[in-house]
């Protein structure tokens, strides 16, 4: 579909509901075009039919992004589209289950939709920004990348989706050092419970759950921290005093960590007795 030269251009991926849908509506009505990608097709057209009544340009672009071959050719076209002003890499499902109990075809899906497929979009985007020195990428993980030492109750099963959820937050961190001065931004965006269609498609009730934030609030939040420049956005988090907190403390246990000499505490322990 023919884009106007003026206006700038978004990507979004897991566009046809939830918080891609509400990236899609709010950055049509910024003035936005927009290429949305998801694999549902009459909910990417319909969704493309009702952004076009803004003025924006929407092009659909049905996709399953677990398949290499289709994954290469949107690299392909986001490499090429010098005017891809902002990727949104927001497709992923939960796969909530005991580690124990999950499929190995699930595993592979989980893994390839949340880190092969934003690590190689990601990829794709930046030399065409990089050489403008204007763009910003926005990869969306979830609160429970912070998660790992919590128990799953009341939280779910999860071990595969907060392990690639931690890997969306390390992966933005570390790329937003090495951008520096660049001028492009990336941001990992950390919402929690959000209300969606995904809770009821896995069986959850929703009316048993606590209270969820809405999608256009999760969206609002990521687009106000990239305006701040915000590497980490936590849509929920009054204090943002508390997550520095947090990242100042990791910092510290590096620095602390990484000395030569083996710690004290292991010295002691027998070979033996390691394992029982």
């Amino acid at each position: 579909m023919p884009q106007s030269q003026s206006r700038p251009l978004a990507l979004i991926t897991g566009a046809s509901s939830g918080i891609g849908a509400a990236y899609a509506e709010r950055l049509a009505l910024a003035g936005y075009d927009l290429i949305l990608v998801a694999r549902r097709r009459e909910r990417l057209e319909a969704l493309a039919e009702k952004l076009r009544t803004t003025g924006a340009e929407a092009e659909a672009l049905p996709a399953d992004l677990t398949d290499p071959d289709v994954l290469h050719q949107l690299e392909l076209r986001v490499a090429r589209d010098d005017r891809l002003t902002l990727l949104v890499n927001n497709a992923g499902f939960g796969g909530y289950r005991r580690f124990v109990e999950v499929e190995p075809r699930v595993i592979d899906e989980l893994i390839s939709i949340h880190v092969r497929t934003i690590a190689r979009l990601t990829r794709a985007a930046l030399p065409t920004m990089t050489r403008r020195g204007t763009g910003a990428i926005v990869n969306v993980a979830s609160i429970l990348a912070l998660s790992g030492q919590l128990p799953p109750d009341p939280l779910p099963y999860r071990a595969v989706y907060a392990g690639a959820k931690a890997f969306i937050l390390a992966f933005t961190e570390a790329l937003s050092g090495e951008l520096g001065d660049s001028g492009v931004q990336v941001q990992a965006c950390l919402p929690g419970l959000v209300d969606t269609e995904y809770h009821a498609l896995v069986g959850r009730d929703p009316s048993k759950m606590p209270p969820m934030m809405q999608p256009a609030d999760v969206v609002a939040a990521s687009l106000a921290a990239l305006e701040e420049r915000e590497v980490v956005c936590l849509p929920g988090l009054e204090d943002a005093a508390l997550f520095k907190r947090l990242v100042d403390a990791r910092r510290e246990a590096m620095a602390s960590a990484g000395k030569p000499t083996l710690a004290g505490r292991y010295r002691s322990v027998q070979p033996e007795s390691a394992v029982s």
